[in-house]
């Protein structure tokens, strides 16, 4: 039995369920690409979201890249995001939740010993009219400055 959403997450609720669709990448270090991606969110009676995504190439279904974390909702319309990706990076972000938009940006980007540098992330999620999750991620790393590298639109599947 799935328990009652915490009254604290009601502004994250909008994103609760399993979300599919695809996006295209570019940064000035890499060629552009398209992708796959599937992102989840669920609750366990907490003020937060359990959050895992994957992206896959298109042409072969190889991931391509994953990240697991939590997602914290704070009384004021903030949220606090704590991220940790497979080559070696974790990210807390905090921003602001509206209605079907969010806005964060790193407070903290911790890198391993082998990971590639990335100084800074930033993110914007808007839930649009027609039901569609799309958003922007924008990256500082490898001595570019901040710009766009990520978009995608997304559909509720569950």
């Amino acid at each position: 039995m799935e328990p009652d959403i915490h009254p604290e997450l009601q502004p994250l609720a909008f994103l609760l369920g399993t979300w599919r669709g695809t996006g295209k990448g570019d940064y000035p270090t890499i060629q552009p690409f398209d992708y796959e991606e599937e992102v989840r969110f669920w609750h366990v009676g907490k003020p937060l979201l359990l959050y895992t995504q994957r992206t896959r190439t298109p042409a072969d279904g190889q991931i391509r890249h994953s990240e697991m974390g939590y997602w914290r909702a704070v009384p004021g319309g903030r949220v606090e995001i704590v991220l940790a990706h497979p080559f070696g990076i974790v990210e807390i972000q905090e921003g602001t939740v509206e209605g079907g938009r969010i806005e964060v940006a790193s407070t903290l980007v911790g890198l391993t010993a082998t990971a590639k540098e990335v100084t800074r992330l930033e993110r914007s999620f808007e839930l649009r009219g027609s039901g569609a999750l799309a958003y922007e991620v924008r990256m500082q790393a490898v001595g570019q400055p901040l710009q766009h590298h990520l978009s995608a639109e997304l559909h509720r599947e569950e």
